[in-house]
């Protein structure tokens, strides 16, 4: 559906039964013009309100904007971003209505929103049919130390090592991160660097491991209550992020919330969760939208396209660029 341009969005557009996920009409497109102000708001509606400037129109978008998305009519990703919500518009109105609740929630809080929608969406039939398409899934094999720790004084390295799976995030490796997470909360005199073994600082989740929760209420649960995103943003300026190759879903998330974060120029950062049918779930609706605001977060996540370590940089999802090498010392 594509609204005209109008200050006010006409009460009906966000009245109509047809329109939202399950009325099959997913998303908005407002024709906007200029930067004048607009006195409506989508509200909890499940439908992506995405807003289309004229061709080559500057990307700067006001916080308060109430779309969720803001693409210039000639933007390639405005195609991209259409497909994706059409083809899970479950997740993604989901994510629309979730990010639109930032900033009026801390991180506590936020990562509890964000778990109850994933959660929710990982008994959906959006993440259903992608399961479909892959082998049975199974617990990952444990590696026999997937987090490594080094303390030099007050200086705590913590190493993701996991570099034949490009440091994909599986259940031991979870917990363990949280527990050499915790023990620098507790001890404020320490400072922590995060850096991860092999070709990737991390590439998200482990997908085989997907679906081997007994039930979504569980594996909330689980999220809830060992949360490197939460243990990494209670450290904040005392936890420095190294990133390099793969960044990608809970690599870029849990590291987004440190007080600094370094980015090779090779790394190359995505939320691809939405491709099949989640949204981010390791804290990145919160951290992410901590840094670049929530229309950034959506577009990112909305798009599932890389973003290169320039933009992120421009944007404020990295604070630095420089050389950052594989902490493989760690490897055994």
């Amino acid at each position: 559906m594509t609204v005209s341009r109008a200050p006010s969005l006409p009460d009906w557009v966000l009245g109509a039964e047809n329109l939202g996920a399950v009325g099959g009409a997913p998303y908005v497109l407002v024709e906007l013009e200029g930067d004048e102000p607009l006195d409506w708001s989508p509200g909890a509606h499940p439908v992506v309100m995405i807003g289309v400037r004229p061709p080559g129109s500057a990307d700067t978008i006001a916080p308060d904007h109430p779309c969720d998305v803001v693409l210039a009519a000639d933007d390639p990703l405005l195609d991209v971003v259409i497909h994706n919500v059409e083809a899970h518009p479950i997740a993604a109105t989901s994510l629309a209505v979730l990010l639109r609740q930032f900033p009026h929630r801390g991180i506590e809080l936020g990562l509890a929103a964000e778990s109850a929608v994933y959660s929710m969406l990982q008994a959906g039939p959006e993440f259903a049919a992608w399961l479909q398409t892959r082998p049975p899934p199974q617990t990952s094999v444990r590696d026999e130390q997937p987090v490594r720790t080094e303390r030099h004084g007050n200086r705590l390295i913590v190493t993701l090592n996991r570099p034949r799976r490009h440091n994909a995030v599986n259940e031991p490796l979870r917990a363990a991160l949280a527990d050499a997470l915790s023990v620098a909360v507790v001890d404020e005199s320490v400072t922590v660097e995060l850096r991860g073994a092999g070709p990737s600082f991390s590439s998200g989740g482990d997908l085989a491991e997907f679906g081997t929760f007994p039930d979504p209420a569980t594996a909330h649960v689980s999220r809830l209550t060992r949360s490197p995103g939460r243990l990494v943003g209670l450290l904040g300026p005392r936890c420095t992020a190294f990133l390099h190759g793969a960044c990608m879903g809970a690599g870029i998330e849990v590291s987004a919330f440190a007080g600094r974060v370094v980015a090779d120029t090779d790394a190359v950062i995505s939320l691809p969760e939405l491709g099949i049918g989640l949204i981010p779930g390791a804290g990145g609706t919160v951290s992410i939208s901590a840094r670049i605001g929530r229309h950034r977060a959506a577009l990112m996540a909305l798009s599932t396209r890389s973003v290169p370590a320039s933009t992120a940089l421009e944007w404020g999802l990295v604070d630095d660029l420089d050389s950052v090498a594989p902490n493989d010392s760690l490897v055994g």
